[in-house]
Protein backbone atom coordinates (compact mmCIF):
# COMPACT_ATOMS: atom_id res chain seq x y z
CA UNK A 1 0.00 0.00 0.00
CA UNK A 2 2.92 1.90 0.72
CA UNK A 3 4.32 1.99 -2.16
CA UNK A 4 1.40 2.51 -4.24
CA UNK A 5 1.09 5.97 -2.12
CA UNK A 6 4.05 6.77 -3.17
CA UNK A 7 3.51 5.70 -6.78
CA UNK A 8 0.32 7.82 -6.91
CA UNK A 9 1.85 11.09 -5.77
CA UNK A 10 4.75 10.96 -8.29
CA UNK A 11 2.32 10.39 -10.95
CA UNK A 12 0.33 13.00 -9.65
CA UNK A 13 2.95 15.54 -9.09
CA UNK A 14 4.57 14.81 -13.00
CA UNK A 15 1.10 15.67 -14.45
CA UNK A 16 1.38 18.90 -12.57
CA UNK A 17 4.70 19.53 -14.12
CA UNK A 18 3.90 18.11 -17.22
CA UNK A 19 3.67 20.46 -19.94
CA UNK A 20 -0.01 21.85 -21.37
CA UNK A 21 0.53 24.87 -22.69
CA UNK A 22 2.11 25.92 -26.29
CA UNK A 23 3.84 28.99 -26.30
CA UNK A 24 4.97 30.73 -29.49
CA UNK A 25 7.36 33.54 -28.83
CA UNK A 26 7.47 36.08 -31.06
CA UNK A 27 10.84 37.85 -30.52
CA UNK A 28 13.75 38.10 -32.90
CA UNK A 29 15.85 35.57 -31.55
CA UNK A 30 13.54 32.74 -31.14
CA UNK A 31 11.03 32.95 -34.13
CA UNK A 32 11.84 31.80 -37.55
CA UNK A 33 8.65 32.64 -38.75
CA UNK A 34 6.68 35.57 -37.28
CA UNK A 35 3.86 35.61 -40.21
CA UNK A 36 2.86 32.21 -40.41
CA UNK A 37 2.73 32.13 -36.36
CA UNK A 38 -0.40 34.38 -36.96
CA UNK A 39 -1.87 31.94 -39.37
CA UNK A 40 -1.27 29.16 -36.44
CA UNK A 41 -3.24 31.55 -34.15
CA UNK A 42 -6.11 32.25 -36.94
CA UNK A 43 -6.80 28.36 -37.77
CA UNK A 44 -6.54 27.97 -33.89
CA UNK A 45 -9.66 30.34 -33.13
CA UNK A 46 -11.08 28.75 -36.14
CA UNK A 47 -11.37 25.81 -34.10
CA UNK A 48 -12.86 27.74 -31.23
CA UNK A 49 -10.00 27.15 -29.23
CA UNK A 50 -9.10 30.57 -27.14
CA UNK A 51 -5.78 31.92 -27.61
CA UNK A 52 -3.94 34.61 -25.21
CA UNK A 53 -1.82 37.41 -26.77
CA UNK A 54 0.55 38.36 -24.34
CA UNK A 55 1.17 42.04 -25.05
CA UNK A 56 4.94 42.82 -24.95
CA UNK A 57 6.10 39.64 -23.66
CA UNK A 58 8.61 38.35 -26.00
CA UNK A 59 7.28 40.26 -28.96
CA UNK A 60 3.81 40.08 -28.77
CA UNK A 61 3.71 35.91 -28.21
CA UNK A 62 0.89 33.72 -28.32
CA UNK A 63 -0.41 31.51 -25.67
CA UNK A 64 -2.47 28.20 -26.94
CA UNK A 65 -3.96 25.07 -25.04
CA UNK A 66 -1.41 22.47 -25.95
CA UNK A 67 -2.02 19.29 -28.26
CA UNK A 68 -0.41 17.16 -30.66
CA UNK A 69 -3.01 18.44 -33.73
CA UNK A 70 -1.61 22.14 -32.53
CA UNK A 71 2.39 21.18 -32.41
CA UNK A 72 2.01 19.68 -35.84
CA UNK A 73 0.39 21.97 -37.69
CA UNK A 74 3.49 24.88 -36.33
CA UNK A 75 5.65 22.03 -37.50
CA UNK A 76 4.22 21.52 -40.70
CA UNK A 77 4.10 25.44 -41.14
CA UNK A 78 7.65 25.98 -39.99
CA UNK A 79 6.53 28.28 -36.36
CA UNK A 80 8.46 28.51 -33.89
CA UNK A 81 7.30 26.93 -30.74
CA UNK A 82 7.73 25.92 -26.96
CA UNK A 83 5.98 23.67 -24.68
CA UNK A 84 5.62 24.74 -21.33
CA UNK A 85 4.08 23.05 -18.11
CA UNK A 86 1.04 24.01 -15.87
CA UNK A 87 3.34 25.98 -13.25
CA UNK A 88 5.58 28.10 -15.78
CA UNK A 89 2.45 29.36 -17.85
CA UNK A 90 0.89 30.30 -14.60
CA UNK A 91 4.41 32.26 -13.54
CA UNK A 92 4.59 33.78 -16.49
CA UNK A 93 0.70 35.14 -16.64
CA UNK A 94 1.31 36.62 -13.03
CA UNK A 95 4.55 37.97 -14.42
CA UNK A 96 2.49 39.88 -17.06
CA UNK A 97 -0.40 40.98 -14.76
CA UNK A 98 2.25 42.71 -12.58
CA UNK A 99 1.10 46.45 -12.16
CA UNK A 100 5.24 47.13 -12.31
CA UNK A 101 5.26 45.50 -15.77
CA UNK A 102 4.25 47.07 -19.18
CA UNK A 103 2.23 43.65 -20.42
CA UNK A 104 -1.51 42.54 -20.43
CA UNK A 105 -2.91 38.97 -21.70
CA UNK A 106 -5.77 39.97 -24.22
CA UNK A 107 -7.83 36.92 -24.70
CA UNK A 108 -8.82 36.33 -28.78
CA UNK A 109 -12.00 34.30 -29.08
CA UNK A 110 -13.12 34.18 -32.36
CA UNK A 111 -12.12 33.85 -35.82
CA UNK A 112 -12.73 37.17 -37.31
CA UNK A 113 -14.47 36.83 -40.89
CA UNK A 114 -12.45 38.96 -43.62
CA UNK A 115 -13.40 40.90 -46.53
CA UNK A 116 -10.61 41.80 -48.98
CA UNK A 117 -12.11 45.07 -51.32
CA UNK A 118 -10.66 44.01 -55.06
CA UNK A 119 -11.92 44.00 -58.58
CA UNK A 120 -12.44 40.70 -60.94
CA UNK A 121 -9.07 39.89 -62.43
CA UNK A 122 -5.44 40.88 -61.34
CA UNK A 123 -4.35 44.68 -60.94
CA UNK A 124 -1.10 45.81 -62.46
CA UNK A 125 0.43 45.88 -58.86
CA UNK A 126 0.45 43.70 -55.38
CA UNK A 127 -1.80 44.21 -52.52
CA UNK A 128 0.50 43.43 -49.82
CA UNK A 129 -2.36 42.17 -47.50
CA UNK A 130 -3.70 39.34 -49.81
CA UNK A 131 -0.03 38.71 -49.77
CA UNK A 132 0.46 38.20 -46.23
CA UNK A 133 -2.98 36.58 -45.44
CA UNK A 134 -2.29 33.63 -48.53
CA UNK A 135 1.32 33.33 -47.21
CA UNK A 136 0.22 33.30 -43.17
CA UNK A 137 -2.65 30.86 -44.70
CA UNK A 138 -5.45 33.09 -43.52
CA UNK A 139 -8.41 32.71 -45.47
CA UNK A 140 -10.29 35.86 -46.86
CA UNK A 141 -12.81 36.85 -49.13
CA UNK A 142 -13.37 39.25 -51.84
CA UNK A 143 -15.94 41.85 -52.35
CA UNK A 144 -16.23 44.69 -55.06
CA UNK A 145 -18.53 47.61 -55.28
CA UNK A 146 -21.50 45.63 -56.14
CA UNK A 147 -21.47 43.33 -53.10
CA UNK A 148 -20.83 46.71 -51.28
CA UNK A 149 -23.56 48.34 -52.36
CA UNK A 150 -25.80 45.43 -51.52
CA UNK A 151 -24.43 45.73 -48.15
CA UNK A 152 -23.14 42.70 -48.30
CA UNK A 153 -20.02 43.74 -46.13
CA UNK A 154 -22.25 42.98 -42.44
CA UNK A 155 -21.58 39.59 -43.46
CA UNK A 156 -17.83 40.20 -42.60
CA UNK A 157 -15.66 41.54 -39.22
CA UNK A 158 -12.53 43.30 -41.16
CA UNK A 159 -12.54 44.86 -44.39
CA UNK A 160 -9.08 45.62 -46.68
CA UNK A 161 -8.93 48.35 -48.68
CA UNK A 162 -5.52 48.94 -50.77
CA UNK A 163 -4.35 50.80 -53.68
CA UNK A 164 -7.98 51.83 -54.75
CA UNK A 165 -9.51 55.80 -55.29
CA UNK A 166 -12.15 56.32 -54.29
CA UNK A 167 -12.79 59.80 -56.16
CA UNK A 168 -13.15 58.14 -59.60
CA UNK A 169 -10.13 60.01 -61.05
CA UNK A 170 -9.24 56.25 -61.83
CA UNK A 171 -5.84 56.46 -59.54
CA UNK A 172 -4.45 59.27 -60.97
CA UNK A 173 -2.45 57.50 -63.66
CA UNK A 174 -3.46 59.68 -66.37
CA UNK A 175 -0.16 61.79 -66.87
CA UNK A 176 1.65 58.28 -67.26
CA UNK A 177 -0.72 55.64 -68.29
CA UNK A 178 -3.19 56.87 -70.15
CA UNK A 179 -1.70 55.03 -73.72
CA UNK A 180 -1.42 51.84 -71.96
CA UNK A 181 -3.73 49.32 -72.66
CA UNK A 182 -4.49 48.25 -69.07
CA UNK A 183 -5.19 51.60 -67.63
CA UNK A 184 -7.81 52.08 -70.82
CA UNK A 185 -9.01 48.65 -70.22
CA UNK A 186 -9.85 49.32 -66.52
CA UNK A 187 -11.63 52.64 -67.05
CA UNK A 188 -13.87 50.82 -69.23
CA UNK A 189 -14.60 48.46 -67.18
CA UNK A 190 -15.41 50.95 -64.23
CA UNK A 191 -17.44 53.19 -66.46
CA UNK A 192 -19.14 49.84 -67.28
CA UNK A 193 -19.76 48.74 -64.19
CA UNK A 194 -21.33 52.30 -62.71
CA UNK A 195 -23.29 52.48 -65.53
CA UNK A 196 -24.90 49.01 -64.79
CA UNK A 197 -25.49 49.92 -60.77
CA UNK A 198 -27.59 52.81 -62.20
CA UNK A 199 -24.93 55.62 -61.93
CA UNK A 200 -24.18 57.98 -64.52
CA UNK A 201 -20.26 58.74 -63.41
CA UNK A 202 -18.04 56.61 -61.68
CA UNK A 203 -17.20 58.97 -58.96
CA UNK A 204 -20.64 59.05 -58.13
CA UNK A 205 -21.01 55.43 -57.84
CA UNK A 206 -17.35 55.16 -55.79
CA UNK A 207 -19.04 58.13 -53.20
CA UNK A 208 -21.84 56.04 -52.24
CA UNK A 209 -19.47 53.12 -51.98
CA UNK A 210 -17.40 55.02 -49.87
CA UNK A 211 -20.49 55.87 -47.85
CA UNK A 212 -21.66 52.54 -47.48
CA UNK A 213 -18.09 51.41 -46.03
CA UNK A 214 -18.69 54.53 -43.41
CA UNK A 215 -21.90 52.96 -42.74
CA UNK A 216 -20.24 49.46 -41.98
CA UNK A 217 -17.50 50.98 -39.90
CA UNK A 218 -20.13 53.34 -38.02
CA UNK A 219 -21.92 50.17 -37.51
CA UNK A 220 -19.14 48.06 -35.66
CA UNK A 221 -16.90 46.81 -38.26
CA UNK A 222 -13.20 47.36 -38.76
CA UNK A 223 -11.55 48.63 -41.72
CA UNK A 224 -7.72 48.33 -42.67
CA UNK A 225 -6.23 50.55 -45.38
CA UNK A 226 -3.30 51.12 -47.45
CA UNK A 227 -1.20 53.51 -50.21
CA UNK A 228 -3.79 55.78 -51.66
CA UNK A 229 -7.07 53.95 -50.13
CA UNK A 230 -6.35 55.76 -46.71
CA UNK A 231 -6.10 59.31 -48.71
CA UNK A 232 -9.28 58.66 -51.60
CA UNK A 233 -11.76 57.53 -48.76
CA UNK A 234 -11.69 60.58 -46.78
CA UNK A 235 -11.63 62.44 -49.43
CA UNK A 236 -14.26 60.70 -51.40
CA UNK A 237 -16.00 61.55 -47.81
CA UNK A 238 -15.26 65.19 -47.73
CA UNK A 239 -16.78 65.95 -51.15
CA UNK A 240 -19.97 63.65 -51.36
CA UNK A 241 -22.35 65.69 -53.35
CA UNK A 242 -19.11 67.94 -55.06
CA UNK A 243 -17.84 67.19 -58.52
CA UNK A 244 -13.95 67.50 -58.11
CA UNK A 245 -13.45 65.32 -61.41
CA UNK A 246 -11.70 67.19 -64.74
CA UNK A 247 -13.28 66.26 -68.26
CA UNK A 248 -10.78 63.18 -68.27
CA UNK A 249 -12.26 61.39 -66.19
CA UNK A 250 -15.87 61.96 -65.83
CA UNK A 251 -16.69 64.10 -69.48
CA UNK A 252 -17.92 67.29 -67.51
CA UNK A 253 -15.55 70.38 -65.94
CA UNK A 254 -15.26 70.32 -62.22
CA UNK A 255 -17.17 72.17 -59.74
CA UNK A 256 -16.04 75.73 -59.24
CA UNK A 257 -13.99 76.42 -56.16
CA UNK A 258 -14.35 72.76 -55.37
CA UNK A 259 -11.68 73.29 -52.54
CA UNK A 260 -13.65 75.50 -49.93
CA UNK A 261 -16.67 73.09 -50.46
CA UNK A 262 -15.00 70.35 -49.18
CA UNK A 263 -16.69 69.30 -45.44
CA UNK A 264 -13.88 67.95 -43.51
CA UNK A 265 -16.21 66.82 -40.47
CA UNK A 266 -17.08 64.19 -42.59
CA UNK A 267 -13.88 62.17 -42.88
CA UNK A 268 -12.18 59.73 -40.51
CA UNK A 269 -9.00 60.75 -40.38
CA UNK A 270 -7.74 63.88 -42.24
CA UNK A 271 -8.58 67.55 -42.27
CA UNK A 272 -7.53 71.04 -43.58
CA UNK A 273 -5.99 69.23 -47.26
CA UNK A 274 -6.06 70.70 -50.52
CA UNK A 275 -6.73 68.60 -53.44
CA UNK A 276 -4.32 68.27 -56.33
CA UNK A 277 -5.92 69.60 -59.30
CA UNK A 278 -4.14 68.43 -62.28
CA UNK A 279 -4.38 65.49 -63.92
CA UNK A 280 -0.68 65.40 -64.78
CA UNK A 281 0.43 65.00 -61.10
CA UNK A 282 -0.05 61.79 -59.86
CA UNK A 283 -0.99 62.70 -56.24
CA UNK A 284 -4.25 62.86 -54.71
CA UNK A 285 -3.67 65.86 -52.31
CA UNK A 286 -1.21 67.46 -49.56
CA UNK A 287 -2.02 64.80 -47.26
CA UNK A 288 0.09 62.20 -48.69
CA UNK A 289 4.25 63.36 -47.93
CA UNK A 290 5.19 61.49 -51.35
CA UNK A 291 6.67 64.80 -52.64
CA UNK A 292 7.56 66.44 -49.54
CA UNK A 293 10.45 63.35 -48.53
CA UNK A 294 13.80 64.52 -48.08
CA UNK A 295 14.91 60.65 -46.86
CA UNK A 296 17.12 58.63 -48.67
CA UNK A 297 16.47 54.89 -48.81
CA UNK A 298 19.08 53.94 -46.36
CA UNK A 299 18.08 55.60 -43.73
CA UNK A 300 13.88 55.65 -44.02
CA UNK A 301 12.49 53.93 -41.28
CA UNK A 302 9.74 54.80 -39.00
CA UNK A 303 9.36 54.35 -35.14
CA UNK A 304 6.14 52.48 -33.35
CA UNK A 305 5.08 54.27 -30.34
CA UNK A 306 5.02 52.72 -27.49
CA UNK A 307 1.54 52.57 -25.43
CA UNK A 308 0.55 51.09 -21.79
CA UNK A 309 -0.98 47.55 -22.38
CA UNK A 310 -3.15 47.38 -19.50
CA UNK A 311 -4.62 50.79 -20.03
CA UNK A 312 -4.59 51.30 -23.70
CA UNK A 313 -4.78 47.55 -25.66
CA UNK A 314 -6.28 48.41 -28.35
CA UNK A 315 -2.88 50.60 -30.06
CA UNK A 316 -0.42 47.87 -27.85
CA UNK A 317 -2.02 45.09 -30.16
CA UNK A 318 -1.48 47.02 -33.08
CA UNK A 319 1.77 47.61 -32.02
CA UNK A 320 2.95 44.24 -31.58
CA UNK A 321 6.31 43.45 -32.58
CA UNK A 322 10.13 42.16 -32.24
CA UNK A 323 11.91 45.88 -33.09
CA UNK A 324 10.57 48.75 -32.68
CA UNK A 325 11.83 50.43 -35.45
CA UNK A 326 10.33 49.39 -39.35
CA UNK A 327 11.74 49.87 -42.17
CA UNK A 328 9.63 52.85 -44.79
CA UNK A 329 8.24 52.17 -48.00
CA UNK A 330 6.80 54.19 -50.57
CA UNK A 331 3.51 54.24 -52.51
CA UNK A 332 0.97 56.79 -54.09
CA UNK A 333 0.34 57.51 -50.79
CA UNK A 334 3.41 57.17 -48.46
CA UNK A 335 2.51 58.52 -44.94
CA UNK A 336 0.62 61.42 -44.09
CA UNK A 337 0.96 65.08 -43.01
CA UNK A 338 0.77 65.61 -39.25
CA UNK A 339 -1.07 68.66 -38.97
CA UNK A 340 -3.66 67.06 -41.22
CA UNK A 341 -5.09 64.49 -39.09
CA UNK A 342 -7.48 65.18 -36.93
CA UNK A 343 -6.31 65.10 -32.94
CA UNK A 344 -8.67 62.30 -32.12
CA UNK A 345 -6.92 59.90 -34.18
CA UNK A 346 -3.63 57.87 -32.64
CA UNK A 347 -0.67 58.07 -34.16
CA UNK A 348 1.13 54.55 -33.71
CA UNK A 349 4.06 54.94 -36.17
CA UNK A 350 6.12 57.89 -37.49
CA UNK A 351 9.18 59.32 -39.04
CA UNK A 352 10.11 62.23 -36.52
CA UNK A 353 12.99 63.82 -38.76
CA UNK A 354 10.40 64.24 -41.65
CA UNK A 355 7.23 65.18 -39.56
CA UNK A 356 5.31 62.55 -40.97
CA UNK A 357 2.82 59.56 -39.69
CA UNK A 358 3.11 56.23 -41.26
CA UNK A 359 0.38 54.36 -39.36
CA UNK A 360 -2.72 55.77 -37.32
CA UNK A 361 -5.82 54.07 -36.14
CA UNK A 362 -9.12 56.14 -34.93
CA UNK A 363 -12.89 55.19 -33.49
CA UNK A 364 -15.82 55.95 -35.96
CA UNK A 365 -18.78 55.51 -33.99
CA UNK A 366 -18.80 51.59 -32.98
CA UNK A 367 -16.12 50.79 -35.30
CA UNK A 368 -12.68 51.14 -35.66
CA UNK A 369 -10.00 52.39 -38.29
CA UNK A 370 -6.42 51.78 -38.85
CA UNK A 371 -4.80 53.59 -42.15
CA UNK A 372 -1.01 52.72 -42.62
CA UNK A 373 0.75 54.60 -45.65
CA UNK A 374 2.99 52.95 -48.52
CA UNK A 375 2.97 50.20 -50.86
CA UNK A 376 4.46 47.36 -50.17
CA UNK A 377 6.50 46.73 -46.55
CA UNK A 378 9.53 44.91 -48.34
CA UNK A 379 9.45 46.56 -51.95
CA UNK A 380 10.30 50.47 -50.70
CA UNK A 381 9.66 51.59 -54.21
CA UNK A 382 6.90 49.09 -56.31
CA UNK A 383 6.26 50.13 -59.63
CA UNK A 384 3.48 49.13 -61.70
CA UNK A 385 4.65 45.98 -63.71
CA UNK A 386 7.27 44.88 -61.37
CA UNK A 387 7.80 41.49 -59.98
CA UNK A 388 5.37 39.80 -56.80
CA UNK A 389 7.38 40.47 -53.62
CA UNK A 390 8.04 36.70 -52.52
CA UNK A 391 7.67 36.64 -48.65
CA UNK A 392 9.27 33.51 -48.34
CA UNK A 393 12.06 35.44 -48.37
CA UNK A 394 10.73 38.07 -45.66
CA UNK A 395 8.90 35.70 -42.96
CA UNK A 396 9.83 38.02 -40.22
CA UNK A 397 8.93 40.97 -41.54
CA UNK A 398 7.72 43.54 -39.07
CA UNK A 399 6.10 45.81 -41.75
CA UNK A 400 3.94 42.99 -42.43
CA UNK A 401 3.70 42.15 -39.08
CA UNK A 402 1.72 45.50 -38.37
CA UNK A 403 -1.29 44.01 -41.30
CA UNK A 404 -1.13 40.85 -39.17
CA UNK A 405 -1.70 42.53 -36.15
CA UNK A 406 -4.84 44.00 -37.59
CA UNK A 407 -6.33 41.20 -38.83
CA UNK A 408 -5.96 39.52 -35.45
CA UNK A 409 -7.70 42.86 -33.85
CA UNK A 410 -10.92 41.98 -34.13
CA UNK A 411 -10.72 38.80 -32.56
CA UNK A 412 -9.66 40.39 -29.13
CA UNK A 413 -12.45 40.67 -26.26
CA UNK A 414 -12.67 44.57 -26.39
CA UNK A 415 -11.50 47.05 -23.45
CA UNK A 416 -12.65 50.24 -23.22
CA UNK A 417 -9.59 52.96 -24.38
CA UNK A 418 -8.32 54.86 -21.51
CA UNK A 419 -6.47 57.45 -23.39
Amino acid sequence: MKKIAIFLFLFLFANQLFASYILIPMDADTQKNHLKAYGITYWTLEKNVKVKWLLNYRGGAFLLPDSAEIQRECQIRGVSFEIISDSKTQQILEDIASPSKNMEAVVLEKAPKIAVYTPQGKLPWDDAVTMVLSYAEIPYETIYDEGVLKDELLLYDWLHLHHEDFTGQFGKFYARYRQAAWYIQEKKEAEALATKLGYSKVSEEKRDVALKIRDYVVGGGFMFAMCSATESFDIALSAAGIDICEPMFDGDASDANYQSKLDFSKTFAFKDYTLERSALVYEFSSIDMTMKRKIPKQTDYFSLMDFSAKWDPIPSMLCQNHTALVKGFMGQTTSFTRDQIKSNVLVMGENKTNGEAKYIHGIKGKGFFTFYGGHDPEDYTHQVGDPKTELELHPTSPGYRLILNNVLFPAAKKKKQKT
